[in-house]
């Protein structure tokens, strides 16, 4: 069993495998894929308090895939992460979560995205007006808090 702060080197495999599942790598748009291995040593360096969640994904999902997922081959692969994406859960969630944040704060990324290099604050981005009558059936929702005093 992983420490709470450190996968092994199964999971770190795994990982690797699911992360290129959920975002390939593009030619088109010239980006890595979520296995790239800087994207990877962020996600392993950064995972803190989510790693006890993620350690019990890969190890869900190596229990669907009867052995580890990086053994697999392609097509039974996209079985087991069709069953874990219907059964995983929270887990499941949270290893997806950690794999998109990652992916999305790599300079490689950012870029290919149109975004400058910095951090949001205190800067912050524009974003464009939107249709703010989408809004409306929500206003006329009635309060479900109450009210402050």
């Amino acid at each position: 069993m992983p420490t709470t702060n450190e996968l092994t080197a199964a999971q770190r495999d795994d990982l690797r495998t699911v992360a290129a599942m959920i975002v390939p790598a593009s030619d088109e748009y010239k980006v890595p894929g979520a296995d790239d291995p800087a994207i990877q040593a962020d996600m392993l360096a950064t995972l803190g308090r989510d790693t006890a969640l993620v350690a019990q994904a890969l190890d869900y999902l190596a229990r669907l895939a009867g052995k580890p997922l990086a053994e697999l081959d392609a097509a039974k692969r996209d079985a087991v992460a069709t069953e874990f994406r219907a059964t995983g859960g929270a887990a499941a969630a949270t290893l997806v979560r950690v794999v998109l944040q990652c992916y999305y704060r790599d300079d490689r990324v950012l870029r290919s995205l149109g975004l400058e290099l910095r951090a949001p604050f205190p800067k912050g981005y524009t974003l464009e007006q939107g249709d703010w009558s989408l809004l409306d059936p929500v206003k006329a929702r009635p309060a479900t808090l109450r009210r402050a005093p």
